[in-house]
């Protein structure tokens, strides 16, 4: 029901926007989580309504946002560090907590994010 795209081979410094479309239905609470080799997954940017929230490590240099239309949410990231190198998972659900995993229903396969220094 979730379809992630836009990850790839980005350098330090540089952007880019992750899309996420979902079918069969809308959710009020759409989410992007991200997981490190080695390390668990972990709460990126979430929207509930219209109330955007983010993790420390991103609130500066995301946005996160949805086209009601296309049912598509979208993750734009700036200035980007090889730390933010991970999978990338879109979620949705109906729980308005969207910082937590616990949240969402459904998942998205993962889209490869890698920042070269």
């Amino acid at each position: 029901q979730l379809q992630a795209s836009g990850g790839g081979l980005v350098q330090a410094g540089g952007s880019l926007r992750l899309s996420c479309a979902a079918s069969g239905r809308t959710f009020p609470v759409m989410g992007w989580f991200r997981q490190a080799p080695g390390k668990e997954r972990e709460f990126v940017a979430g929207l509930w309504s219209s109330r955007t929230y983010y993790s420390d490590d991103v609130k500066a240099r995301a946005t996160i946002s949805r086209d009601n239309a296309k049912n598509t949410v979208y993750l734009q990231m700036s200035s980007l560090k090889p730390e933010d190198t991970a999978v990338y998972y879109c979620a949705a659900g109906s729980s308005p907590v969207p910082f937590v995993e616990t949240a969402y229903d459904y998942w998205g396969q993962g889209t490869q994010v890698t920042v070269s220094s």
